[in-house]
C-alpha cells in the first residue's frame, strides 16, 4: 500500500510509484503511435484511411466510463472488506489479551493457559499473510509458532490449514482451561466469542481471495477498452489533426488506467502499489498482543519502503 503525504500540483504529474503508469505504459504508448499513423496517412493519402463520425464514440465513450466505474466500485469493495476483516483481527486481539486477564489471578495452570492461547493468536495472522499471500516468506512463522504446532507442510509449501489448525488450539486450550475450573461458563463464552470472530474473519478472507470477479465481467470490459481506444483515432483524425495522439493517449491512460487499478484492487492481499500491508498489520497485532502481556523486547513495526508498505 503507498503511504505518502498528498504532493503538491507540480510534483503531482511526475509520480510513477502507485500510479499503474509502468503497467500500462505499453498500450498507451501503442494507441499514441497507432493515432500517429492515422493522421499521417490521412494527411497524406485521406482517400485510403477511413473516418468516422465522432459522435458514437461520445456515447459509447460515456457507456464504458459507467462500466469502468461499476467494475472499480466492485473492486474497491472487496479491498475495503478485506481491510475491514483485518482491522477486525486488530480489535480482536485487543479483546482477548483484555478479556484473559482474568486467568492471571487464578493460579500457574490458568496464567500459562492465557500465555499458550496468547502466543497461538500471535501466531495467527502471520499464519493468514502466508495463507493468502502468494510467494510470501513463511520465515516469520518459525519465530512465532510456538512448541507443538510446527507446520506440517513440504519445505518451501505454506500450509493452508495452519490458520484453521492454530484456531482449533485455541479452542482447546479455552476447553482445558473452562473443565479445570479456570473459566466460569460465561467467561468462557466471553472469550471463545473472539475466537468465533476469528473465524468469520479467516473466512471472509478466503472468499475473497478464492472468489474472483466473474471472468466474462472482465473480459467484456477489456476487449471493450482496447476496442475503444484502438478506434479513437479515426473518429477524431479529422477535428483534432495532430492533436489526435495526445487526445487518445490521455484516454487511454485514463481508461487502461482505472482498469489495471481495479486489477490490483480485485486481488487485495499482493504485494503490488495498492495491495494491502497485510504482514505490517500481522506485525501490530503481535506488538499489541506482546505489549499486553507485560513484554518490553517488542518487534519493530514495519515502515513503508520507498513509500510502499507490505
Amino acid at each position: 500500500m503507498i503511504v505518502r503525504p498528498r504532493p503538491g500540483l507540480l510534483r503531482l504529474f511526475f509520480i510513477l510509484r502507485g500510479s499503474v503508469l509502468q503497467r500500462i505504459f505499453p498500450q498507451v504508448l501503442v494507441v499514441m503511435a497507432l493515432s500517429t499513423v492515422v493522421v499521417l496517412a490521412h494527411r497524406t493519402d485521406p482517400g485510403r484511411i477511413p473516418s468516422f463520425d465522432g459522435a458514437p464514440f461520445a456515447l459509447l465513450g460515456i457507456a464504458l466510463s459507467v462500466f469502468l466505474g461499476f467494475s472499480n466500485n466492485a473492486c474497491y469493495d472487496r479491498w475495503w472488506e478485506a481491510r475491514k476483516a483485518w482491522g477486525q483481527l486488530v480489535a480482536m486481539a485487543r479483546d482477548l489479551v483484555r478479556q484473559t486477564l482474568i486467568l492471571e489471578h487464578r493460579g500457574p495452570a490458568a496464567a500459562a493457559g492465557r500465555r499458550r492461547l496468547v502466543d497461538l493468536a500471535i501466531a495467527f495472522p502471520h499464519a493468514l499473510v502466508v495463507h493468502l499471500r502468494e510467494g510470501a516468506s513463511p520465515v516469520d512463522l518459525g519465530r512465532v509458532l510456538p512448541a507443538g504446532m510446527e507446520r506440517e507442510a513440504l519445505p518451501g509449501v505454506p500450509d493452508k490449514f495452519l490458520p484453521d489448525r492454530i484456531l482449533r488450539g485455541m479452542g482447546a486450550v479455552l476447553a482445558t482451561l473452562r473443565s479445570a475450573g479456570h473459566l466460569s461458563d460465561m467467561e468462557f463464552v466471553m472469550i471463545d466469542g473472539v475466537l468465533g470472530r476469528m473465524t468469520e474473519t479467516l473466512t471472509a478472507c478466503e472468499r475473497i481471495k478464492t472468489t474472483p470477479v466473474p471472468f466474462g465481467y472482465a473480459l467484456l470490459l477489456h476487449r471493450t477498452a482496447y476496442l475503444f481506444c484502438f478506434l479513437l483515432p479515426f473518429g477524431f483524425a479529422d477535428v483534432l489533426g495532430w492533436g489526435t495522439p495526445l487526445a487518445a493517449a490521455l484516454v487511454a491512460y485514463t481508461f487502461f488506467g482505472l482498469d489495471a487499478l481495479g486489477g490490483e484492487l480485485e486481488e487485495p492481499f499482493g504485494t503490488l502499489p495498492n495491495d494491502l500491508p497485510i504482514a505490517a498489520l500481522a506485525t501490530t497485532i503481535e506488538i499489541i498482543l506482546r505489549e499486553g502481556m507485560g513484554e518490553r523486547d517488542l518487534p519493530v513495526a514495519l515502515e513503508p519502503v520507498d513509500f510502499m508498505l507490505l
